[in-house]
């Protein structure tokens, strides 16, 4: 046995049990695997035709050649930047065989369907990282806009940043490994078994896959549930950092289990790392929640969280902004009212709003019947417009709105000023016929005065 056999064997003996039981069945099924592969390569490949992107036609086999031979074949540097490839439109394995005549292109970082996939075999690398540190169950682990988070649940325990360091280290040296990504297409009932140890995994499998298989992703000791593609194998992630952790729910339900999320970042290569750094400590300093503190403009409390206080500055700058709507909703003949915080349900109930948004509204009994505060000023405006008859003549009518609104947010969203349970907006309805709809161009705020533009709907 080589020293780096050993020192695998020495971090499974440290790892949770489910995590060797998981290995063994996988190694049976790649087995299973690697002798169908072999008979269709050995019996049932063909000639095949590649189309590349530049229309150049090249000749491959069937079960034998891979779009990562493709790309060595075009250019060694093309081969080593590929991130994943793309066969007849679909995100392709480099290393999974060509099964028959097909189109073909390899994607870089730059590309975003590439981004999205060096993201989520980034999370995968933290997945078995967190899965070794913490011991607990994996749920989630996907790509998002900028980088990547994976869930876990791990009863009674929270993530702290002073961990951070450690999990970066496991990841170094995951990625150090070389471990490579094996995609396998596994049956329900022993994708079951494989993680009957984890409650999530269970769920998705009965709640989401509605086929008879589905396919697994494994790097190093890591098995998950994976729809893929991914990159050939963890080294190709050369620059990983974590970022933060928060808490979160399953599936976002308030009424499921607490999860503990840890988002990520990596890049190709560490100058690219530098570069997001520098912008991230940018945007740091023209954070609205740092200025908001060190200008004395606003700040909030634990005994009123998400509802923000303005303090004198604070209300100055707030005023004015609402003087300046004022008077674009003049110029535009926009009228101001002023509506109820607090509706009966029915009125919720008659909206739809009830049905579909009730747990994120903050609603209380009186005399037996359930009133809530206004999460939007929507029913209410039409409460406004019906309680008369109209003439087509009043046509359009425009109603514009200040009032205060209340929406139940998760604490663990709450942030600064843009999310909050508490808050004003240039809130606007317009009660027209469907031919003014058609002949006229509405807008609602000329934003290019406070350098955004213009938003037309």
């Amino acid at each position: 046995m080589c020293v780096h056999d050993q020192i695998y064997v020495l971090q499974l003996q440290c790892m949770p049990s489910f995590i060797e039981d998981r290995l063994k069945l996988y190694e049976v099924l790649k087995k299973e695997h690697d002798a169908l592969l072999a008979y269709r390569a050995a019996n049932q490949s063909k000639s095949i035709k590649i189309t590349l992107t530049d229309g150049e036609m090249v000749e491959g086999e069937s079960w034998r050649t891979t779009p990562y031979q493709l790309a060595v074949g075009i250019s060694q540097v093309l081969a080593s930047n590929a991130v994943i490839a793309k066969v007849n439109g679909e995100l392709w394995d480099l290393d999974r065989p060509l099964e028959g005549d097909c189109t073909l292109e390899l994607l870089t970082f730059d590309n975003e369907e590439a981004k999205a996939v060096y993201w989520h075999s980034s999370a995968h690398i933290l997945g078995e990282a967190m899965e070794g540190y913490f011991g607990g169950c994996l749920c989630y682990g996907p790509p998002i806009e900028n980088g990547f988070h994976y869930d876990m649940y791990i009863e009674d325990r929270s993530v702290s940043s002073t961990e951070f360091p450690l999990l970066e280290n496991r990841c170094k040296n995951i990625i150090k490994e070389k471990q490579a990504f094996e995609r396998l297409e596994v049956k329900k009932e022993i994708l079951l078994d494989m993680f009957k140890y984890n409650k999530f995994k269970c769920r998705i499998l009965n709640e989401k896959v509605k086929t008879p298989t589905t396919t697994i992703y494994r790097c190093g000791p890591l098995i998950d549930l994976c729809k893929g593609p991914h990159v050939r194998h963890t080294g190709k992630i050369k620059a990983l950092k974590i970022v933060k952790s928060s808490s979160t729910y399953w599936e976002g339900k308030s009424d499921m289990e607490t999860l503990q999320r840890i988002y990520g970042i990596s890049f190709p290569d560490n100058k690219m790392m530098k570069e997001w750094e520098k912008v991230q400590e940018e945007a740091k300093n023209r954070d609205h929640r740092k200025i908001g503190k060190e200008q004395e403009l606003f700040f909030f409390h634990d005994l009123s969280p998400g509802s923000c206080f303005f303090l004198p500055r604070g209300a100055f700058l707030y005023n004015t902004l609402m003087d300046f709507i004022r008077g674009e909703y003049r110029r535009r003949n926009f009228t101001e009212v002023v509506s109820p915080n607090i509706f009966n349900s029915k009125l919720w109930e008659a909206s739809g709003h009830w049905q579909h948004y009730s747990e994120n509204m903050f609603s209380f009994e009186i005399e037996k019947e359930t009133f809530a505060l206004k999460p939007m000023n929507c029913p209410g405006h039409c409460l406004m417009f019906a309680h008369r008859p109209r003439s087509w003549r009043e046509l359009p009518l425009r109603l514009a709105d200040f009032g205060v609104l209340h929406r139940n947010e998760l604490s663990g969203t709450l942030s600064g000023l843009t999310r909050v349970r508490r808050f004003q907006q240039d809130d606007a309805h317009i009660f027209c016929t469907m031919e003014q709809v058609k002949k006229r161009k509405i807008f609602l705020c000329p934003l290019k005065k406070c350098g955004f533009i213009e938003h037309y709907f």
